[in-house]
């Protein structure tokens, strides 16, 4: 559909039939002329009009339309497909991603993995980040400005306990706008479950969660159950193990703790979401997974404007207009 960002420039169209007026004056003037000086014997008969006395001037008029229609800035609408949703890069942030068993750091291997995640997204794909160790933080609404979404990963720094849970519910929360409710341990019908109004969040298909972590979770609520309600909103979860399986040794306070790879439960939550797990220590399976993250396809119309298109249509009429006419007459017009 052919739409004008300046309409009221097609006002000056209003000049198209006073060029025609003048131009067919032109034509009886000369054709007067012509019948006076063959009455003297000066010149011959008026030739017998033909297309070829019609088709420069109308190459001629033609690109006088199209000009005076480019001033009002046409612009043609273009379906064009796009890629649409929200990703929540959910960092684990607790002592242990201090380990050194991913080089140099494994809170630096997430870092690195997570910015491969975010040159991987199209620019209509909203990013966000949240942080958690005893509890979940947003640190970065989803936003489509990726310099502020790699700011808020430089930002991340460990500490504290790991409550796989909280970063989940505080991922669902930022995608779908409401607080997600989960039971404390001990409450009334509960016991550190999902409550009943989980599957009101409604359903969000074209979001996903990319989970850093190595899967220690230290703290409530059950993070396969929170899983299950992200799955009943229809958001995927990515988990990303950060960690070996074989583990290491952290001094945390004074005290000397065994951290490894709980990939069990990131394989679990990855099931129950429809997502997939890889580990972040192999590059090529990341990259695929930033490629699988299975977001929304929408068709939207972009409008795109063709003025430079129609000047260049009419300048090359102006140049076939003006190159038959001298050819053929021996005139410009």
């Amino acid at each position: 559909m052919l739409t004008f960002a300046w309409p009221w420039m097609l006002l000056a169209l209003a000049v198209v039939p006073l060029v025609v007026l003048w131009y067919r004056r032109l034509q009886r003037a000369r054709a007067a002329r012509r019948a006076e000086l063959a009455a003297l014997g000066l010149v011959g008969p008026a030739p017998v009009a033909g297309w070829r006395r019609t088709l420069p001037p109308a190459l001629l008029l033609g690109a006088l339309v199209l000009l005076l229609s480019a001033l009002a800035r046409p612009e043609i609408g273009v379906p064009l497909p796009r890629r649409e949703g929200t990703v929540m890069l959910a960092f684990d942030v607790s002592s242990s991603m201090t380990a050194t068993d991913l080089t140099p750091t494994r809170m630096d291997a997430a870092k690195a993995a997570a910015r491969t995640v975010v040159e991987r997204q199209p620019p209509t794909v909203r990013i966000g980040v949240v942080a958690f160790g005893s509890s979940g933080l947003v640190t970065q609404q989803p936003t489509a400005d990726r310099a502020s979404v790699l700011a808020a990963i430089d930002r991340l720094q460990p500490a504290g306990g790991t409550a796989l849970g909280s970063g989940l519910q505080t991922s669902l929360s930022a995608i779908t706008g409401k607080q997600v409710l989960v039971d404390a341990p001990g409450s009334p019908g509960g016991s550190g479950g999902v409550e009943p109004q989980g599957p009101d969040l409604g359903y969000h298909g074209s979001a996903a969660v990319v989970l850093f972590s190595d899967g220690e979770n230290t703290a409530e609520p059950d993070p396969v159950d929170v899983a299950e309600l992200a799955s009943s909103a229809g958001v995927r979860v990515y988990p990303v193990g950060i960690g070996s399986p074989q583990g290491t040794v952290i001094e945390v306070d004074g005290f000397q703790l065994a951290t490894a790879l709980d990939e069990p439960t990131l394989r679990t939550i990855a099931d129950r979401t429809d997502g997939r797990y890889v580990a972040g220590a192999d590059p090529a399976a990341l990259a695929g997974v930033a490629d699988a993250i299975d977001l929304e396809w929408k068709v939207e119309t972009e409008h795109i404007e063709v003025t430079a298109l129609l000047a260049a249509t009419a300048g090359l009429l102006v140049l076939a207009g003006f190159g038959l006419s001298l050819v053929w007459f021996g005139r410009a017009v």
